[in-house]
């Protein structure tokens, strides 16, 4: 890869700070908040072993996720630079390009827009309830990570695809070990994901044409009259979409669910006012710390970004977690304020590099928390909030086991 240039005054022999710098949850890592207050464009190392600017500006990230100078899909091609392990296959990384050039891509927003009609409420609440029931039959104190927030994500993501629950923890551990930074090979990276991959297909293989089970059939379907996609491509593709929305969601849920523990007052206003659940998800979504990585960019061509000079094939890495405490867009931003408005996170990103899986992550967790409090009035943590464990390197940033008694 190129080398990072720079027009500040870091001394280029000493060692670059090596990012990701915590993959806990219970707050934004201290190396961020230093790096945005004294050069929110920083040269850092990788895990991959190279160099790549990280950027936690709040103005600065929705400059490079507007201006097509800095390009994701490039990241998919032979090497480009990567900040963990290798990208096996292009549609890996750039996904929705590769469905709309294959004319599927308004499927997929479809299933997973507003309407979500795959993913009725009362089924998500019915699914929530299932899962705390089996918490509390096993006593207290209870796991909500496993309960709760991996429970739910695992639902809602099968459901959506079409895949049968009983697939969950089969699927479960291997999106895990592929969200796992620097623990395995890449062998062992290649291995697991093939066999992501294979399952996803022997699931498509397996379906009647005309009868969809979820979304992976009616893609599949959509695709044998195009065939704008192989089946290795839109099985690659389909695992992603399970992967991503697995982790990314039973994430967000679980440090959400910290988050609230920690906070008997808002939990409180919510049981009092159900109606401010939504503006407290959008609070909750720009200040629960979720990202053990960051959001790859790739530079097309040599351009300023504040204080530095960049270079055409350079890595540039954007800090959602970072951004969304930047003072200068949000007042007071340590403190956790469910009225806060406006509030204009970028935890889905910026313009047309918007999450499509934003509207899934809202409504699905207005509901799955909705269910929590009025299932268990009385939850709190069963240890001190500094006592929950996290696992490590993870690119999704999950408690290891989130103890709760009720």
């Amino acid at each position: 890869m190129t080398t990072p240039h720079t027009t500040d005054a870091t001394p280029h022999d000493e060692p670059l700070p090596r990012y990701p710098f915590s993959t806990q949850g219970d707050r934004l890592a201290p190396e961020l908040t230093e790096l945005r207050g004294r050069c929110p464009v920083a040269r850092v190392g990788t895990n991959s072993g190279g160099e790549a600017w990280l950027v936690t500006g709040y103005e600065l990230t929705r400059h490079v996720l507007r201006d097509r100078t800095f390009a994701r899909s490039v990241l998919g091609e032979t090497d480009s630079p990567t900040q963990d392990a290798p990208i096996l296959a292009p549609e890996l990384l750039d996904a929705m390009n590769h469905l709309q050039k294959a004319g599927l891509r308004d499927e997929v927003l479809r299933a997973l827009g507003r309407d979500q009609p795959d993913l009725p409420a009362d089924l998500v609440a019915a699914a929530t309830r299932e899962g705390l029931d089996a918490m509390v039959r096993q006593g207290a104190p209870g796991d909500l990570q496993h309960h709760f927030a991996e429970h739910v994500a695992a639902w809602c993501m099968l459901r959506l695809l079409g895949l049968p629950f009983e697939d969950r923890a089969w699927l479960a551990h291997r999106a895990d070990v592929d969200l796992t930074m620097v623990t395995y090979s890449d062998e062992e990276l290649a291995r697991n994901w093939e066999e992501i991959r294979r399952h996803m297909h022997a699931h498509m293989a397996a379906r009647r044409p005309g009868e969809p089970r979820g979304l992976a059939d009616r893609l599949a379907d959509l695709n044998a009259r195009g065939q704008g996609l192989t089946d290795r491509q839109l099985s690659n593709i389909v695992a992603v979409l399970f992967v991503s929305g697995y982790e990314d969601f039973a994430s967000f849920l679980g440090v959400a669910a910290f988050n609230l523990l920690r906070r008997p007052d808002a939990i409180r206003t919510l049981r009092e006012h159900p109606e401010t659940m939504p503006r407290c998800v959008e609070e909750l979504l720009r200040c629960s710390v979720v990202l053990g990585n960051a959001i790859p960019r790739y530079v097309t061509r040599d351009a300023e970004l504040g204080p530095a000079s960049l270079k055409r094939g350079d890595l540039v890495l954007l800090s959602l977690d970072a951004v969304n405490f930047d003072p200068a867009a949000f007042a007071d931003p340590e403190t956790f304020d469910p009225a806060r408005s406006p509030n204009p996170h970028l935890r889905f990103g910026y313009g047309r590099h918007h999450c499509p899986g934003a509207h899934l992550v809202r409504r699905q967790s207005e509901t799955a928390f909705r269910v929590l409090l009025d299932q268990l009035p009385d939850i709190a943590l069963a240890v001190p909030a500094a006592e929950v464990p996290w696992h490590p390197h993870r690119m999704a940033i999950m408690a290891a086991e989130l103890p709760v008694s009720w």
